[in-house]
């Protein structure tokens, strides 16, 4: 078996897919964070976009620390998911072509959702981010029609569509801690979904102890309408 490590940051939610997909996978795995404000050379030299994720396959029997001689490395989340999906046990994909057509979708309108949150943290005055929170909004509202009756997006069945969500919703613990937003107002089957992707083991320990705290101070260095109040909760 090939080796496989995770070059991660701690806050970047498409690492966090990656980190779900291989824990419901049940495959064994490093990783290793970078800090993305100060790029190491070793990180530059591996990376072709200079960001997070990259999964390094290590054949067994190489020694030390990975390089470009020595491992394959796959950048892309979505690239990364994939590959899992062709090469590990315990498919996190429907069967059905056309299904999984549509999961597909899901992940890619899942990226959608992260830009227009990336767009709300960053607002930089109040109208600003209420425009983007009825934005936000709207794009759930989307996502509540087309939820089945649970736990998870199709059903009974976790799905790579979970593990995408999940880091999804786990920046609204922060958000909803500063202000009610309403985002979510309305939406029965997305709080039930939130909720059981909340309790999911994979998705808890996609990210490390320190997290909420982690991205407050985050939100805190924004110099946006949010700042001020992730502020005040540190």
């Amino acid at each position: 078996m090939s080796r496989l490590t995770l070059v991660s940051h701690h806050l970047c939610p498409y690492v966090q897919r990656a980190a779900i997909a291989l824990a419901e996978k049940q495959v064994p795995f490093e990783r290793r964070y970078v800090d993305l404000s100060e790029k190491p050379d070793w990180f530059l030299e591996l990376s072709p976009l200079g960001k997070v994720p990259l999964l390094q396959v290590t054949p067994s029997g190489d020694a030390g620390t990975p390089s470009p001689g020595t491992s394959a490395i796959i950048f892309e989340s979505a690239v990364i998911l994939e590959y899992l999906e062709e090469t590990q046990p315990h498919p996190l994909h429907p069967s059905e072509p056309l299904e999984r057509a549509r999961h597909r979708s899901w992940i890619e309108f899942g990226s959608a959702v992260l830009d227009a949150i990336a767009r709300f943290y960053n607002a930089g005055t109040h109208d600003a981010l209420q425009a983007e929170a009825r934005g936000l909004s709207a794009l759930f509202g989307r996502i509540e029609a087309e939820l089945a009756d649970g736990p998870w997006f199709a059903g009974d069945s976790f799905s790579l569509v979970d593990a995408v969500y999940g880091p999804v919703f786990r920046y609204f613990d922060v958000f909803d801690s500063l202000e009610d937003f309403e985002i979510m107002t309305d939406k029965p089957k997305l709080a039930q979904w939130r909720k059981a992707l909340a309790s999911r083991p994979s998705i808890q320990n996609a990210v490390a102890s320190d997290y909420l705290e982690r991205l407050l101070r985050f939100l805190a260095n924004r110099s946006s309408a949010l700042s001020p109040r992730a502020a005040a909760l540190l």
